[in-house]
Parts: C-alpha cells; structure tokens; sequence
C-alpha cells in the first residue's frame, strides 16, 4: 500500500535560535523616536510589546520611558486593529499633548495585514479641524530584521515625512546611529568646534539621558525638532555612520519597499544633499575618517583640540601594547558596531577570532575584511549568531575577553575571562548610557578600560601579585 508512496527529502538540520543576540524592530524604533523633540511612540500590536520595551530601555537608561499600545485584544487580531488605532492616538493625544505622534507596527499587526497609512490619513480626514499633532509611521515587524532595522526605518522614514526641498544651506545632516548618549553630546561638541550648524537625528541625549527633576515630565525635554527635519533637504552634506545599517537581504526575505533606502543615500538621491557614509568613529583610523570629512565640509582645518587628543592617544596605545598585544577578543552586538570595534581592535594589535552579530545582512565578513585588510581573513565573522552560538564556541576556543554589552556575561563569567562593556544593552552596571565610544576621547576611554581589565586579570591570577607594573 505504500508502494506509490512519495520518498521524502533530507533537510538540512535547523537549530532554532535560544538567546537571541538582537532585539526586536519597534524596540529599535522607540528610540529613535524618542530623539526627535516631543515625540510619543505607539506601538501597534500587544500591550506585551510595549511592556517589553519599557522595561529594557528603563533597565539601560535608568529613566521613566513612556511607550504606548494600541493593545490588541483577539477581537483586534481577527478584524483588524483600526479601532484600536484611534484609540490609540486620542487618548495619546489627550494626556500627553504631544508634538509628535510615531506610530510603529508589529509581527502582529503587520501579519494581518493593517495599512497604519491608511488609518493615519482617515484619521487626519475625520480630525482635520483640529490641531493634531504631527504623524508619522514605521512598519518595523520583528520577523523583517533586528532592532537596528527599526531604528533605520524610524529615521528614514522621519526623513521621508518631514524633509523638504529648498535653498541649499551651510548646515549638516548628521545621523549618528545607535550610539551612546555621551556619544551623542560628543559630536555635537565636535561639530560645533567646527563651526558647523548640524541637524542630528535622532538626539536623544536628554530624551534618554535626563538631569534631575523637580517634578515628573511625560514628554522629556530634548530631542531634534520637526522644523529642523524639514531643513535636510537644503543641507550642505550628510554625514551617516555605519556601511551596513541592516539594508541587506534577510535570508531570502522580501523587504519591505519603505527599507530601501537609508535616511542619507534618500536625500542625496531626492535632494541632491551629498552623504557621506562611514562607519562608526572607532579608533585612530576610523575617527581620522570622520575628521577628514569634516575638515572638507566645513573648510575649516582640525581644531588643535583634537589633533592633541588624537596625539595623545596614539601615545597610549605605544604605552599599553605589551600588555595587550596578541590577546584574542570575541566582540558581539549590533552589525555596525561590531565592525569598527572590531577595526579599533585590530588596530592595538589584539586579535579578535569571532566577531557576531544576530544581524542578518550577509555583509559583516565583506565589511571586516574591508577595514581589517591584514588580519580580516583570519577573523570568524558571523551574521545571525545568538549567545548560545557564542557559548558553545568560546567553550572550545577560549578567548581572553568579551567586548560587548552586558548579555554575554554568563559566558565570560563561566570561563573566567574579562568583559568590557560597551554598546546596548547594559543592564548590570550604573552609566551604561553614557559609555563613550567614538571619536579620539571616546576610543581613549575605551582604550584604558581594554588595558586596564587586561592588567587585573594578570594581577588578580598571579600567585604573588604585584602593586607595580
């Protein structure tokens, strides 16, 4: 009876991911938003999934964070979540007065099928006398990429909404990417150094990163206004960090149209505002990138400021390298990220032997061998690694440190090995928002405390110990 019966195909075998080393899209989107000047996120999906988002961002920025749900119920998830929409916005509107409104989609609204630009413009038809705040969306499903694809498609489509043509200015776009807050206020110190009026987005140095109150504030003070996000498309240039930005295929998966196009490469090609892409100011060579194009936008030669800080740095790295050279480095996190840590590495003569990403692009091994050209073909670059990848490969390989954020720590805990912490998130430790990464400073910081744990490792582990170097 089974004679005609069809034979059936090996498959290859599939681990399912365990401790995913991403976050998910409206997350990543909810703070870019919150850098942009009276902003309210709403999430359109689960009240699960705003709940979520609270407790990571507060965990990492130690400051209240408010997010919004449409809070889908079943009736929501089989008819559709346009009632819950309204909803939504009005009571939004009504207790925060707002200047902006965001709207950011989920896997459950975006599976069913809800057109938010649809419900966005039926919305402003049935309240067009009134003064409603600005709207903007971001379809940012989980199932379309990580939470750096939410960021990038809240900026982009920030841009897309609210840029307009005019006048070509004297002022630079700068999109800085997910970086830290102190990173944030650095580059506005450089920029204005340079005598140049910028536009960052998103800013979210004091959305996210607040003095002290004397009383509550629903929506922080900070961010980058709507009217200065109209001006990018009269800018003079753009500058955008980060080669990848999570543009890549997702293994096969149809983006979505609105993903596309990064929010700079769209105003060179609708504006004509020419982008200078890079990665993140990482290091020596990374930073003096960065400089460069500043010194070629603004005309103006590198303040004597940083050529010290740069001097001063290069100094160090001759005083630290016999304590760090050859040390092998595993460095996880978000693609961009990991690249110019990775380059920054490099650079000191520490040997990174796997570089992760639970990213999905395909480009990290291209994009390392790129800024890392003698040793790049030694490095185990890996898109779409979780923690448990990392796990079981460091069991075998025994690095000498983690460079990361605060989720591999089981593992280096395990093996005895140090953690510098960097990037997002941190969640076991005071002041991980305000860990500087880039330029000359921030790669001096980041030096000393590769060194310096280096240097306790060897001293806590030596069976004398010692009080002098």
């Amino acid at each position: 009876m089974f004679e005609n019966a069809p034979i059936l195909k090996s498959t290859k075998d599939y681990t399912a991911t365990r401790n995913a080393c991403k976050l998910c899209a409206p997350l990543g989107a909810s703070i870019a938003f919150k850098g942009i000047r009276g902003c309210v996120p709403i999430i359109h999906g689960g009240q699960g999934c705003a709940t979520y988002i609270r407790r990571y961002l507060i965990s990492h920025y130690k400051e209240p964070v408010d997010i919004a749900s449409s809070n889908f119920t079943e009736e929501a998830t089989v008819f559709g979540g346009g009632a819950n929409c309204y909803t939504a916005l009005n009571n939004v509107i009504g207790q925060y007065n707002p200047e902006v409104v965001a709207m950011c989609t989920t896997c459950l609204s975006e599976t069913i099928g809800d057109d938010v630009n649809l419900y966005m413009h039926n919305y402003k038809e049935d309240n067009k006398h009134e003064n409603l705040p600005h709207i903007v969306t971001a379809s940012t499903p989980s199932y379309q990429g990580s939470h750096m694809d939410g960021f990038h498609e809240a900026v982009a489509s920030a841009v897309k909404t609210f840029a307009k043509a005019g006048a070509k200015g004297k002022h630079v776009n700068l999109f800085p990417g997910f970086v830290s807050t102190e990173d944030l206020r650095q580059l506005k110190y450089i920029l204005s150094d340079f005598g140049l009026d910028y536009v960052m987005l998103p800013d979210y140095s004091d959305t996210l990163d607040n003095p002290i109150w004397e009383s509550y504030k629903r929506i922080p003070e900070g961010g980058t206004p709507i009217s200065e996000i109209e001006t990018c498309g009269s800018a003079a240039a753009s500058i955008e960090f980060g080669t990848i930005i999570n543009q890549g295929s997702l293994s096969g998966r149809v983006r979505s149209k609105s993903l596309s196009s990064t929010a700079a490469s769209y105003l060179e090609n609708e504006f004509g505002v020419e982008n200078h892409q890079m990665p993140m100011p990482i290091g020596v060579k990374l930073s003096d990138t960065f400089f460069n194009a500043l010194e070629k936008i603004s005309g103006k030669e590198m303040p004597t400021r940083y050529k010290r800080e740069r001097g001063r740095l290069i100094d160090s790295y001759a005083d630290g390298h016999k304590y760090i050279f050859g040390k092998k480095a595993v460095v996880y996190g978000e693609e961009d990220f990991v690249i110019a840590m990775t380059t920054f590495l490099d650079e000191i003569g520490i040997k990174v032997v796997l570089a992760a990403t639970g990213g999905e692009s395909g480009k990290l091994e291209s994009e390392i061998r790129k800024y890392c050209p003698e040793r790049g073909e030694k490095i185990l670059a890996k898109n779409h690694f979780d923690y448990e990848n990392i796990h079981e490969w460091c069991q075998e390989n025994k690095p000498d440190l983690f460079v990361g954020n605060s989720k591999a720590y089981y593992i280096a805990r395990e093996l005895n090995v140090p953690i510098i912490r960097c990037g997002f998130p941190i969640h076991d430790r005071i002041g991980g928002q305000r860990i500087k990464h880039v330029g000359y400073s921030g790669t001096q910081e980041l030096f000393d405390k590769v060194v310096n744990a280096l240097i306790e490792y060897k001293q806590d582990h030596s069976p004398v110990g010692y009080k002098y170097m």
